[in-house]
C-alpha cells in the first residue's frame, strides 16, 4: 500500500487501485473531508480556498480533481498555479482565504504526489484538526452544493512576485549590501517550481546565477532530496571556482541546502544555524528546532543571550513551540528555516535572502562562515523490529537506562549528555525505530547509536 494518510494530508504513488494509491477517487474523498471540516470549523467567513502545486508530472491531473471537488463543495478556488509551498502559505494569508491545499510530495520521487492542508492562517493543520479531517473522510457522510451554490474558479499567477516582494521587504534582508557584494551563485532547482521563482528572487537581489535542472517539468534529474549523496552535479560545478555559493532546494522549495565555494557541503543542519546566527546578531531572542536537529543552534542561541527550546519532530510542532516561547527564528535541521516576521512556515526564499545578507555584511567566503560555528556530526541509524515488539516498553527501558542524564520524552526518547545526544523515535508506517545521534566526531556519534541499539536488542531477546 502506498497511500499514506496522516494529520497533515495524504500522499502516495500515482495510479493503481482506490484505497491503495493516490488516485482521483481518494483525492475527491479527502478534499471533500477537508472542505467539510473548514466549513464546520467556522473560523473564517471566507468562502475561498487557495490551491498551489509543484511541477510534478501528475500535478495537473491532481489539481483538476482538487479544484473541481472544492467547487462542487461550494468553495471558490483561488488557483495560484505552479507555486512553492511557502508561496501558497503566504497566498492564504494575503488573500484572507479560509485555507489552502498544496499539491506536492516534497522530496519524494517523481511517482509520488500529495495533498498538504492549510488552515486560515496559512499553516499546517494541527493534530486535532488533522484527526477531524481523517474522521470525516472515514465516515464519508458528504453533502455537495446544489447548482446555484457551486463555487467559482479564479486563477491568479501573481503570487510568486508577491512572495518575492515580501522577502525583499523583511527588515533584516539587506538588498543593497547583497547587490554591492556582486555574488555569483549556482542553483539546482531539481526541475520544479524553484526554477521559476528563484531566478526572479536572485535577479531582484542583484545576484548573478547559473541554474541547473531549471526546467519546471517534474522530470527530476536526480533524487530530489537535497542530500550530499544526490548533489554530485552541482558540487562538481562548484569545484570549478566560478561561484561564491551553491544553492539547492527540494521540489516545493521549503528545504534549503548550501554548498561552499570549494564544492563542499555547508551541511543541511547548518542552514538554520547560519541564518539564526545572523538574526540573533541583530536582535536578541529565542529559537526552536526539533529534537533531531543539531545542538549547534542551542550553542549559537545561548551565545547571544537567548533561550533555545526543542519541539517534537514535524513543522506544526515546531511552529506551535515557537509561538509558545515567542521565538524569533526556528525551523528544522533538514534545511527548513521558519522566520515569523515573514510567516510560520519553512521558506527557502527567506533563508536565501537572510543568508546572503549575512554573507555580504561579513565579507567572507562561505567556507569561512561555516568554520565559525560549533562543529557536530549527526549519525542516522534505524533498527528493524518485529511487528510484535512492544516499542513503548523498549523506549521506556532506554529512559530508565539513562535516567541520570537529561531525558526528553515528548517525541520518542531523547537522551542529552554533556557533549552528545541520542534520539529514538518509532516510525508511524513501519516496524522500525529511527535512532539519530550527535557528537563532536562521526565516530563518537555512531558509537553512541550502536551502544543504544545493542541495549535495545538485548532487551528484545530477553
Amino acid at each position: 500500500m502506498t497511500l499514506i494518510k496522516s494529520i497533515s494530508g495524504i500522499r502516495g504513488t500515482i495510479g493503481g487501485q482506490p484505497g491503495d494509491t493516490l488516485n482521483p477517487l481518494d483525492i475527491v474523498k479527502f478534499v471533500t473531508a477537508y472542505a467539510t471540516y473548514i466549513r464546520h470549523s467556522g473560523k473564517t467567513k471566507s468562502n475561498q480556498i487557495v490551491v498551489g502545486r509543484d511541477a510534478r508530472i501528475s500535478g495537473e491531473m491532481v489539481r483538476s480533481v482538487v479544484c473541481g471537488t472544492l467547487i462542487g463543495c461550494g468553495y471558490d478556488v483561488l488557483d495560484i498555479g505552479l507555486a512553492s509551498t511557502p508561496t501558497t502559505e503566504l497566498a492564504v494569508i494575503i488573500s484572507k482565504s479560509a485555507g489552502g491545499i498544496i499539491i506536492t510530495a516534497s522530496h519524494n520521487p517523481r511517482q509520488w504526489n500529495a495533498l498538504k492542508l492549510l488552515n486560515e492562517e496559512g499553516e499546517f493543520l494541527n493534530k486535532e484538526a488533522g484527526n477531524e479531517v481523517l474522521d470525516i473522510a472515514m465516515k464519508e457522510n458528504f453533502c455537495y452544493a446544489e447548482v446555484d451554490s457551486l463555487g467559482h474558479y479564479i486563477q491568479d499567477n501573481t503570487y510568486n512576485q508577491k512572495h518575492i516582494q515580501s522577502v525583499l521587504d523583511l527588515r533584516l534582508v539587506d538588498v543593497e549590501a547583497i547587490k554591492k557584494a556582486k555574488f555569483r551563485v549556482c542553483v539546482d532547482t531539481i526541475n520544479s517550481v524553484g526554477g521559476l521563482i528563484l531566478p526572479e528572487l536572485l535577479s531582484s537581489l542583484g545576484v548573478e546565477y547559473d541554474v541547473l535542472n531549471g526546467e519546471a517539468n517534474g522530470d527530476f534529474a536526480h533524487n530530489p532530496e537535497p542530500l550530499e549523496k544526490n548533489l554530485g552535479g552541482i558540487m562538481e560545478r562548484m569545484r570549478s571556482g566560478c561561484f561564491d555559493l551553491g544553492i539547492v532546494v527540494d521540489p516545493d522549495v521549503d528545504r534549503l541546502a548550501f554548498i561552499c565555494e570549494d564544492g563542499k557541503m555547508f551541511g543541511e543542519e547548518y542552514t538554520l544555524v547560519s541564518v539564526a546566527d545572523y538574526v540573533l546578531n541583530n536582535e536578541v531572542g529565542n529559537t526552536v528546532s526539533n529534537l533531531s536537529s543539531t545542538r549547534a543552534l542551542r550553542d549559537v542561541t545561548e551565545r547571544y543571550g537567548g533561550t533555545y527550546s526543542a519541539a517534537a519532530v514535524g513543522e506544526v510542532n515546531v511552529t506551535t513551540k515557537m509561538k509558545e516561547v515567542n521565538a524569533i527564528i526556528g525551523g528544522e535541521g533538514n534545511g527548513g528555516v521558519i522566520y515569523p516576521e515573514s510567516h510560520y512556515g519553512r521558506d527557502a526564499l527567506v533563508g536565501i535572502a537572510l543568508f546572503l545578507s549575512s554573507l555580504a555584511k561579513k565579507g567572507c567566503k562561505v567556507s569561512e562562515l561555516r568554520a565559525t560555528f560549533p562543529n557536530y556530526y549527526i549519525a542516522k541509524n534505524r533498527m528493524d523490529l518485529t511487528p510484535s515488539t512492544d516499542v513503548d516498553a523498549l523506549l521506556e527501558m532506554v529512559k530508565e537506562m539513562y535516567s541520570d542524564e537529561q531525558v526528553n520524552d515528548i517525541d520518542g526518547v531523547k537522551i542529552d549528555f554533556p557533549d552528545k545526544w541520542v534520539h529514538l523515535r518509532k516510525s508511524n508506517t513501519e516496524p522500525i525505530i529511527r535512532i539519530y545521534s550527535e557528537a563532536a566526531t562521526e565516530e563518537a556519534a555512531d558509537a553512541l547509536a550502536k551502544e543504544v541499539m545493542k541495549a535495545c536488542r538485548f532487551q528484545i531477546k530477553n
